[in-house]
């Protein structure tokens, strides 16, 4: 079978591979039908994700159709279209025995430790397998993953109805981090720099939006929430070498800032910033247990996935899809490759 490989940094090849083979743990065959590109698997690609490792098959947004399962298999069946759980998890250390097995000391996450879903077919177990709601397209399907991000973001952030929230970047996952804020009732203001993302942020239910390249985000946040307090919560989003330091200053005294970026760059930060609001900093890595979550609020229509992904490649063509994205055009939400022959 043919699979996207990350061969080392800067170097991405399309290379022949065995195909899998379904055993009682992985007991299921997944014939990848579409495959997200995250901004995980852009620094992949470039050498600045810390956690990843070389050689690798690229790719943790997946989706397909199971084509082999054993009798062991008890979730799924042949024919049921799927999205796999990134998360593998060790089960015994620490963090696992205490309900947290995306951060298990041991984790194994597909696309970045072990191969992942740029290839044609997949062998995984089946209980790392969730069903796609009935109607909702393949490539549409992928933005399930960044869904559960932001479900475990919102989670860590312990969203209140009367939180008022800073979303920092409205690409592809703020837009993500957004429409799961709002379901909390809060009140959520974004910023970024590409207007037109703004707008489309205002329209799925933002409050306020912040044009970081025209407007001040420290006067603007102090107009925006009550008493020019500050945001109560705070989402990095855009991960840049200068924004968790910005939140820590914006948001307001007892205030949370959730932190997901994996830059190893340093960034300038004070313990005074931090202490004297007695800010809660707290990083929020892959998700949880969340995909039956994100699952079910689709399938209540509290969320819609329908046609939000704004350009798909060939897999085949994942060089040109990486070379796209490196562009940052502004009309770039969410690049999806496809299998289909």
């Amino acid at each position: 079978m043919k699979a996207i490989q990350i061969r080392e940094p800067n170097v991405l090849i399309v290379t022949d591979m065995d195909m899998p083979k379904v055993d009682e743990k992985n007991n299921v065959l997944v014939k990848v039908k579409a495959s997200g590109i995250c901004g995980s698997d852009i620094g992949i690609y470039h050498g600045t994700n810390a956690a990843a490792t070389y050689p690798r098959v690229i790719g943790h947004e997946i989706t397909g159709e199971v084509v082999e399962a054993l009798p062991s298999a008890r979730k799924v069946k042949v024919g049921d279209r799927v999205i796999i759980d990134q998360v593998t998890a060790c089960g015994h250390c620490w963090a696992c025995r205490h309900n947290r097995p995306n951060v298990c000391k041991n984790l194994a996450v597909r696309g970045v430790h072990i191969d992942g879903g740029y290839r044609e077919y997949s062998a995984v177990p089946d209980t790392d397998c969730y069903l796609l709601p009935e109607g909702l397209r393949y490539e549409d399907a992928v933005l399930i993953e960044p869904t559960t991000i932001a479900l475990q973001a919102c989670s860590r952030a312990q969203l209140q109805s009367d939180d008022e929230v800073l979303i920092m970047g409205v690409g592809a996952l703020g837009a993500r981090m957004l429409s799961i804020a709002r379901l909390s009732g809060a009140k959520i203001i974004v910023a970024d720099v590409v207007e037109e993302k703004l707008h489309e942020a205002l329209n799925a239910g933002a409050d306020h939006a912040v044009n970081l390249l025209k407007e001040n985000l420290d006067e603007k946040v102090k107009e925006y929430t009550t008493d020019g307090y500050g945001p109560t919560v705070s989402i990095d989003c855009a991960c840049t070498k200068d924004s968790l330091g910005t939140l820590i200053r914006v948001t307001g005294n007892a205030g949370r800032v959730i932190t997901m970026g994996f830059s190893v760059s340093p960034t300038e930060v004070t313990n005074f910033g931090i202490t004297s609001k007695e800010l809660d900093i707290r990083g929020s890595r892959l998700q949880n247990r969340k995909f039956q979550e994100a699952i079910d609020l689709i399938r209540q229509g509290k969320l819609d996935l329908d046609h939000k992904i704004s350009h798909t490649f060939h897999y085949l063509d994942a060089q040109k899809a990486f070379d796209f994205a490196d562009t940052k055009d502004p009309s770039i939400r969410k690049i999806v490759l496809t299998f289909d022959k």
